[in-house]
């Protein structure tokens, strides 16, 4: 069966089956631990000679495989053939993963087996791998009856989907390029090291190793030369579908709609947002609206905001009319923000229909997303319009629009 998605990655469970999808996973699986046992990671002493700078193999493998990976990642995505948002990241937990990597470190040195090469290494019958093995299994029975008495320490300093590019504050093609470098001097070191410490001959070394390396480089400069798709491209692999849905106004949510879930008991949270110029929305504003700076820039931070672990959201974007909230929405769903709506008619609708008499409409007005309602005074939020009566509700026929669904964010992942 074919995928029928263009952009990677793709839903390998739906469009294969579970069944088949499992297979697969199962087939890569064991090619992965074949790769390990080939490469000698199934023998202990070839990775406990790691700690004693004579085998470095360790190094060398694992830094080939992060750049690698990273390399093609951000090279596919960068010519648009892979969606990274919906790569999966694991959240950093700062010091728990500091403390864990530490006890992991430890368990290495002693066992000369990490959980992916203990595992190889069992498969092939070998005996201090299954005690590993065994020791593994106890310590995950253990952390799990254990967990709730140091949860808020497990769960603390979280920092989310925090990546290298956002730590550095470098663009994703620098921060590729500068882990390739940091790669090949770890290299050159490691060769230095298992010459000195383990009589390792660097003459009889492999001479690809360095057309290796310069290929390496050279992908890293394309990868800083093409860059990362902005939202404008995530939209264009989306076009057909919002398109249609702004069209059949399907969207936009008629005023009454949204005065509705501002008072009403909810399952979900709601997120108004007002991409006004600053001096309008401090004229007035709909109560509980957030200002937010209609730059497309600005608007890309917020959606990674919007997009972190929380509770289910319907985010309402909201202009005079509806030109500036519209564009708006297109960034937001570009960068995969979920639940996202149009105020029908903005806040020159929501004046018309709640208005009453606090405000004078203007004469004359230019522009379709231009205010059209004069104020005595920048009240912001302290005008009746701006909290309406529920009961108001009533006395308008709309069709409901807002459905919430969860997010359909990446899926975790892991490796042993």
């Amino acid at each position: 069966m074919l995928l029928t998605f263009a952009v990677a990655p793709f839903p390998v469970e739906a469009e294969l089956g579970k069944w088949l999808a499992y297979g697969l996973y199962l087939i890569i699986g064991i090619l992965f631990g074949a790769a390990l046992e080939q490469s000698g990671f199934a023998y202990s002493p070839n990775l406990a000679a790691q700690f004693y700078l004579k085998d470095m193999r360790v190094l060398k493998v694992m830094f080939t495989a992060i750049i690698t990976a990273m390399t093609l990642i951000f090279l596919t995505s960068g010519m648009g053939l892979l969606d990274y948002r919906n790569v999966f990241v694991d959240p950093t937990y700062l010091w728990p993963g500091i403390v864990g990597g530490i006890i992991m470190g430890v368990g290495f040195v002693i066992g000369g087996f990490c959980p992916g090469t203990s595992a190889t290494a069992a498969a092939t019958g070998s005996i201090d791998a299954l005690f590993y093995l065994g020791g593994i299994m106890t310590g995950i029975f253990a952390f799990g009856e254990t967990v709730d008495s140091f949860a808020e320490f497990w769960y603390g300093w979280s920092m989310g989907r925090f990546t290298l590019p956002e730590w550095l504050g470098i663009s994703t093609g620098a921060t590729v390029l500068l882990v390739i470098v940091v790669a090949l001097i770890f290299f050159w070191a490691a060769e230095w090291f298992e010459e000195k410490f383990g009589g390792v001959d660097r003459k009889t070394l492999p001479k690809w190793r360095i057309a290796g390396a310069g290929g390496f480089l050279a992908l890293a400069f394309v990868v800083l030369v093409i860059g990362q798709p902005g939202w404008q491209t995530h939209y264009q692999w989306i076009a057909n579908d919002a398109d249609a849905q702004l069209t059949n106004r399907e969207v936009q949510i008629h005023p009454a709609e949204l005065l509705e879930i501002m008072h009403k008991d909810k399952v979900f949270k709601l997120v108004m947002l007002d991409v006004r110029p600053e001096a309008e929305y401090n004229l007035f504003h709909i109560k509980w609206a957030r200002h937010v700076d209609d730059d497309p820039a600005k608007l890309v931070e917020v959606a990674a905001e919007l997009n972190e672990p929380a509770d289910p959201t319907a985010v309402v974007v909201m202009s005079n009319g509806e030109g500036r909230a519209t564009e708006a929405w297109k960034v937001l769903v570009a960068e995969d923000v979920p639940n996202v709506y149009i105020l029908e008619g903005g806040i020159n609708n929501w004046l018309t229909l709640f208005g009453e008499r606090e405000v004078e409409e203007a004469k004359f007005v230019a522009g379709e997303d231009q205010p059209r309602f004069v104020f005595a005074k920048a009240l912001g939020d302290r005008y009746t319009a701006s909290n309406p009566n529920r009961e108001l509700v009533e006395e308008f026929e709309f069709t409901p629009k807002v459905k919430v669904a969860a997010s359909s964010g990446p899926e975790a992942g892991g490796c042993g």
